[in-house]
């Protein structure tokens, strides 16, 4: 097979160079990088291909994964790579998690290829997070977009990690106007679509939901298993809970916090009066009761006809089962992304791109620079209806 494979210096100096070589015919790409403050611009308009046999190639870096997907114009997904930097002690350090995502890229990349049994000279398309999300993470991902797509001689399209979890979302489940729960990490959002742009109804005001139950489970001692998360070890706890103990319950109107939730988790298990299981019941039934509360908020006053839910924490099937129940009685579909696209990956990126690129939208490589503050109600997403 006929391969690019990546060699990256991320020393910061200005200049990031990929040799991006074939087998029998190296080529190495320069691409000077601004050392100023990041941006994004509106992206320009270019004639658009909307072959059958068109492919986009996604690549996902905004924090601990760093993914690689291969899609069809059409949706199909045919390779979706990742791996995924696990810190020997505590979180996730930007600088570390970047240096991983370089050292892992050529693999990745080359799994995806591979999966999807086509060569990098079939790729049509690169798209590649843009932001939000840690900045050293972005770069690294963002540069290695900027060089494929240079060296493919293809166009290059920015996209917004959180609307990439959204449209994922309704590929995978045929959602076509909904609320959308979105909740992972980094990020807690209640959003919908209206006049061009997902608008955000409600959001956390500090830590994410996934942020508080990962931090929890590392407060009281819980270890982390390759590809088990956090909070998929405090799902299976919450499971064998049966005391219910009082928490912080903290919604400000349409917004969330969790900090004090999180605060008051940890201090509870110290006090060694209950049981880590009852504990992390507790927690569940607390957090994802706020959830349930806005999301329902945002659904009876928007009268959308789904709810959808997105993002890591969505593969947890408490949550599910509450947002369920709200959605039923608001006669509304319920949607939930599946497990395998439910985390951070390349799948979610390349499809985003492939509608932004279809809506005659790209990102030239001059103004592809990362934003790690990218609000969802900035991007204009003119291929939605609603």
């Amino acid at each position: 097979m006929y391969g690019i494979l990546p060699h990256l210096d991320i020393c910061g100096r200005g200049v990031s160079t990929w040799t991006a070589k074939r087998f029998n015919t190296p080529k190495s790409v320069d691409i000077p990088l601004s050392k100023g403050r990041v941006y994004c611009e509106e992206p320009q308009k270019l004639p658009v291909n909307n072959s059958a046999n068109s492919y986009c190639l996604g690549i996902e870096s905004t924090a601990d994964d760093f993914g690689a997907a291969i899609l069809s114009f059409e949706g199909k997904v045919l390779s979706n790579a990742n791996d995924a930097y696990m810190p020997k002690k505590g979180g996730i350090h930007p600088r570390e998690a970047a240096r991983h995502h370089a050292e892992v890229a050529e693999k990745v990349l080359a799994e995806a290829f591979e999966k999807a049994e086509i060569r990098p000279r079939d790729v049509n398309l690169v798209a590649f997070s843009q932001g939000p999300g840690l900045g050293p993470c972005l770069r690294t991902g963002a540069t290695a977009a900027r060089a494929l797509a240079s060296y493919l001689g293809v166009p290059l399209v920015g996209v917004n990690h959180c609307m990439a979890h959204i449209e994922i979302g309704k590929l995978a489940t045929g959602a076509r106007d909904p609320v959308t729960l979105y909740v992972s990490g980094g990020n807690t959002i209640v959003s919908a679509f209206e006049a061009g742009r997902y608008r955000v109804f409600g959001e956390t005001l500090d830590i994410a939901v996934g942020n508080c139950l990962d931090v929890f489970a590392r407060e009281v001692g819980l270890k982390q298993r390759r590809g088990v998360p956090f909070g998929a070890i405090v799902e299976e706890l919450a499971g064998n809970g049966k005391t219910f103990v009082s928490l912080p319950y903290t919604v400000k109107g349409m917004d969330l916090s969790f900090s004090g939730l999180l605060t008051a988790a940890v201090q509870t298990f110290r006090k060694k009066k209950y049981s880590v299981e009852d504990v992390c019941f507790s927690l569940q039934e607390v957090a994802f009761s706020m959830l349930t509360e806005v999301t329902e908020r945002a659904l009876a006053h928007t009268e959308k006809p789904e709810v959808l839910l997105t993002g890591g924490v969505a593969a947890n099937k408490k949550l599910q089962s509450m947002l369920r129940v709200i959605a039923e009685e608001h006669d509304a579909r319920f949607c939930v992304v599946p497990r395998g696209l439910a985390a951070d990956n390349g799948a979610m990126i390349a499809w985003t791109g492939i509608l932004a690129y279809k809506s005659g939208l790209s990102t030239p490589i001059e103004k592809s620079f990362v934003n790690v503050k990218w609000r969802l109600e900035e991007v204009y997403a003119p291929w939605v209806e609603g």
